[in-house]
């Protein structure tokens, strides 16, 4: 992540990291004074490697940062100055990952570990120093904040708790604890007393349609699911899971049993993901990937795992969603897209889909927004303006239209004899496709998608609303590319 602009320390939580703003600098060793325990030399080297990651802490760069102690611990294992610096380090990152948009992975993804994770070996460092040196305010404070992020707020407040036993004017224990006090407190304000045993441990909200893993812990079948999109172990234990959403059932009396205890938070929490899924008819989720029109045919490997989450909703909906593409000249999503309907999706065995998909429909988005790491945008369905029946001008229209869907079988005809394998099975895909010259606008659309357009290209026909401009266009590029091959 070298050049990321500097994030705020607040967390996806709501959470200040407190008392990690800086890292400890590394003694430097005059001759006759390095540690017995290796050589001078490679003491030097240690204290050269423990600077550079203290530079790229100091300069955001937290994943080199990590890389470095990492490094400097394994010339020096459990040294009090490198374990603590890591473990800034990955508190830090781990906040990163965790404040950071889905807008900005569409233009810079990141791979490596998930925030939790990171989260976890900051609270495994953090232990080693507390271990080492118990009596340090530093080793209470880097705990604290590694449970914070882990979201273990009341394992959070034991340790600040220890911490300002010892120091208790400590102002990052006491501005940590404020802060647990109070979201502890907005926690439980309004909900019903009842236990978490029947809390999700991802989403710490009442199971829904809850499954449980072989290895005995329960989760909902969506936030099951989704943690599986990154890595196939159970959140909890980390066992090897080898189930997927086609073969693993509801755990179907927990469900009762949660239903009949907490009917009114069950029929929320119902209601929350029947939003998810049927979104409504001027709302669509997004695809952001390349321009299609109207009667196009495609087929889509389905590998993110934020498309995969999007998939599995849809698939559960009305199996509709929206493809867009970005547009070179502002940055951001195009105005126009087109809806798509699923019509094959095969789940495979590593998690992928593989969709058949065909275009309906075009629209033109008014806003978009992040949801769950994908896009949703509300969306004004557009029509060309139409002739009325019976009028001169509808008469023409369809006279055009019975025209150009007659040129178009003979060019067709014409170039499958010329084509390549390939290409002749594409034109025989678009042939099965044709509409009739009865409906001029989709059929306007169909004859544009018989020859390779490019995105700009795709995009303006979109916009127009002029049927008789797009026939034209549509036959001009069939006659482009006809007049092409005879060159050749």
């Amino acid at each position: 992540m070298s050049g990321e602009a500097a994030v705020s320390s607040s967390s996806s939580s709501g959470f200040n990291l407190e008392g990690i703003d800086d890292v400890q600098d590394y003694p430097w060793a005059n001759p006759g004074e390095e540690e017995p325990s290796i050589s001078r030399d490679r003491y030097n080297h240690l204290y050269q490697i423990v600077q550079m990651g203290n530079k790229a802490y100091r300069e955001n760069r937290w994943d080199e940062a990590i890389n470095s102690y990492t490094r400097a611990s394994s010339i020096k294992p459990n040294d009090l100055i490198i374990l603590s610096n890591r473990c800034a380090s990955y508190l830090r990152y781990s906040q990163f990952l965790k404040s950071r948009s889905a807008l900005d992975s569409e233009y810079r993804p990141l791979s490596g570990l998930d925030p939790t994770t990171y989260a976890g070996l900051a609270l495994k460092d953090a232990e080693k120093v507390m271990h080492l040196q118990n009596n340090s305010v530093t080793s209470y404070i880097l705990k604290a904040n590694s449970l914070i992020l882990l979201e273990k707020y009341e394992l959070a407040q034991e340790v600040i708790r220890s911490g300002l036993q010892m120091n208790p004017v400590s102002n990052p224990l006491l501005n940590l604890e404020k802060s647990i006090t109070a979201t502890l407190g907005r926690r439980s304000h309004g909900r019903p007393q009842r236990s978490d045993d029947f809390d999700c441990t991802l989403c710490l909200k009442l199971l829904y349609e809850p499954i449980t893993t072989p290895c005995g812990h329960s989760y909902c079948r969506a936030c099951l699911f989704q943690s599986m999109d990154r890595y196939n172990r159970c959140p909890l234990c980390r066992t090897v899971l080898f189930i997927s959403p086609r073969t693993c059932a509801i755990s179907v009396t927990l469900n009762n049993i949660i239903q009949k205890t907490f009917p009114e938070e069950y029929a929320e929490r119902k209601a929350e993901n029947d939003s998810l899924i049927n979104l409504g008819v001027d709302l669509l989720p997004l695809f952001v990937m390349e321009v299609i029109l109207p009667c196009e045919k495609l087929a889509l490997n389905i590998f993110e795992p934020r498309y995969r989450l999007m998939v599995r909703r849809i698939m559960e909906g009305n199996r509709r969603m929206g493809m867009a593409v970005h547009d070179p000249t502002t940055g951001s999503v195009a105005d126009y897209a087109c809806e798509v309907e699923i019509v094959e999706c095969e789940p495979l065995p590593d998690g992928r889909f593989f969709l058949e998909i065909e275009s309906r429909r075009r629209c033109r988005i008014i806003r978009h927004w992040d949801q769950d790491g994908y896009r949703v945008a509300e969306v004004e369905w557009i029509h060309d303006i139409c002739p009325a029946e019976g009028t001169r001008e509808r008469h023409e229209l369809l006279d055009t239209a019975n025209k150009a869907a007659a040129f178009a079988q003979q060019w067709l005809r014409n170039a499958q004899e010329v084509a390549a394998d390939r290409r002749r099975a594409e034109l025989f895909r678009a042939e099965g496709l044709m509409p009739s010259p009865q409906d001029p606008e989709r059929l306007s659309f169909w004859l544009s998608t018989l020859t390779n357009r490019r995105p700009t290209e795709k995009l303006d026909l979109l916009q127009i609303i002029d049927t008789h401009e797009r026939i034209r266009r549509g036959l001009l590029y069939m006659k482009q590319e006809e007049q092409g091959c005879r060159l050749q």
